[in-house]
């Protein structure tokens, strides 16, 4: 399997590299990203031959099938990993709500949020790489709240990595904040900044980019890489659940083989969605991917209109706010596998420079006849979060906003799957709020407040947060990011 660069290739570096190149250096020419070259369909039977096969079994079926190269027992190392997650048989269960709806759990992992699914696996083979190349990679990464513990908990002590964190100051929840800012391991540095998720993500990109920090990383004999979903090892394993939920409902006998299922998805920065459209792509028999998002509603209208449009928005604090993102990075993705390099490094570089682009009628016809969207408002997540909670069923903010998607009339009569992306424990001053009134509590206070109203325990690697150190307080302006990270290079 090759990787080609989304917006074409400036002569500079190759025009295709393999898996392992890609993961070990992200970005590509004129600031594009790399993504397969070709996706070969899986075979007819491919979904027969794993309808009893768990979950290690049919993912490293389907990562030989699209071929890349490393080796079959570092994947299976890799995949071993999700054995350490709630039941090592079943690391994403589906759950079913009513009828037609179902819920996939990708939250059973370490750090209570999906971004354990990607990130575990990702981890290893990235460390392997380093070492099979005798590297030093520095890990660069931007969160909204999610994927730093889980980026944090996975590079942890692991050899020939060290891993810089940014996060948003008061962007996240306490209990993501101090999944992070608790980290003690040598290798980890964690950075709050004054500004939001896309001023994060736009100084990793910038430093991905810049010549003159990629020459004083080469001054320390450091490469550098990233873990956000701008790096392909994070979207190929964001491919694999919507396999495992699919064969999970053929088990249940909610579904048979071959019958077409709607993928409902919460979204920020895309990944997720994307690894549902490469599914789709590689022949799950997936009706429609829907987009959720909230009053960042960017994707709503992209879906709807055809016009990515920034140049009027400013970023909204809500109370899902792992969704709180306005250029999300991975659609880059979409538009080069329909489009191709051309058209996509035409309009990035329209939004770029102007803040918006407006695509084609036929192109937006393309767009349409693969995604779906709809957004919810705080107020209406609040209620949903209410009404399932008075059904049974306990769920954070952002896998509530896919409730909304779910109660359209285009998908009453169709199996919906909503894929639920963090435990109610990241998220429990909101969901506190919602189910029992309580307005303004901390997480901790929340967190007991819900586990009283619930009946349940709070995870202990959770309560445990709240009686750590911090080892990691520092705040700083956009500005003195890279001094920031080269102090601990240098130290």
């Amino acid at each position: 399997m090759l990787f080609t660069e989304t917006r074409g290739n400036d002569g500079t570096r190759d025009a295709s590299v393999s898996f392992a190149a890609a993961l070990l250096s992200p970005i590509a020419s004129f600031g594009g990203i790399y993504s397969p070259a070709g996706l070969n369909p899986i075979a007819d039977d491919f979904l027969s031959r794993h309808l009893n096969s768990d979950y290690q079994a049919m993912s490293l079926a389907l990562l030989q099938h699209l071929a890349i190269d490393i080796p079959a027992p570092v994947l299976q190392q890799a995949l071993a990993l999700y054995r350490r997650f709630d039941d090592a048989s079943d690391p994403a269960p589906v759950v079913k709500i009513d009828h037609n709806l179902f819920v996939s759990e990708l939250y059973h992992g370490p750090t209570r949020a999906f971004k354990d699914m990607a990130l575990q696996p990702f981890g290893l083979i990235l460390s392997e790489l380093a070492q099979r190349q005798n590297q030093q990679l520095l890990v660069l990464t931007a969160t909204s709240g999610d994927t730093g513990p889980a980026a944090l908990e996975t590079f942890r002590n692991r050899a020939n990595i060290r891993v810089v964190c940014l996060y948003p100051n008061g962007g996240t929840s306490d209990v993501q904040r101090l999944q992070m800012v608790t980290e003690a391991a040598n290798n980890l540095k964690v950075i709050g900044i004054n500004g939001n998720f896309d001023d994060a993500q736009s100084a990793l990109k910038s430093l991905l980019a810049s010549p003159t920090f990629k020459q004083r990383l080469q001054d320390l004999d450091i490469s550098l890489s990233a873990a956000n979903s701008v790096n392909f090892g994070r979207i190929i394993f964001q491919m694999l659940y919507q396999f495992h939920s699919y064969l999970s409902l053929v088990r249940q006998q909610e579904i048979k083989l071959g019958d077409e299922v709607v993928l409902h998805i919460p979204s920020g920065n895309f990944g997720n969605a994307l690894g549902a459209y490469y599914a789709r792509r590689l022949g799950l028999p997936v009706a429609r991917i829907v987009i959720a998002s909230n009053a960042n509603n960017v994707l709503t209208e992209w879906i709807d209109s055809g016009r990515y449009d920034l140049s009027k928005r400013e970023l909204i604090a809500t109370t899902s706010p792992a969704m709180d993102i306005l250029k999300s990075s991975n659609v880059e993705r979409v538009l080069f596998d329909l489009f191709g390099a051309a058209r996509t490094r035409e309009l990035m570089q329209h939004l770029d420079e102007s803040g918006w682009y407006q695509l084609s009628a036929e192109e937006h016809d393309q767009i349409k006849a693969v995604f779906a969207a709809d957004y919810c408002t705080d107020e209406e997540s609040m209620v949903f979060i209410k009404q399932s909670f008075e059904q049974g069923y306990l769920l954070d903010p952002h896998t509530a906003t896919c409730f909304k998607t779910c109660r359209s009339a285009a998908f009453a009569q169709q199996v919906n799957i909503i894929y639920s992306t963090a435990e109610w424990t990241k998220f429990a001053a909101v969901i506190d709020a919602a189910i029992n009134g309580n307005r303004g509590h901390t997480d901790q206070a929340a967190l007991a407040s819900i586990a009283a109203s619930a009946n349940i325990e709070v995870p202990a690697g959770i309560a445990a947060l709240f009686d750590k150190p911090v080892i990691h307080p520092a705040v700083v302006e956009k500005q003195e990011i890279e001094g920031e990270i080269l102090k601990f290079l240098e130290s």
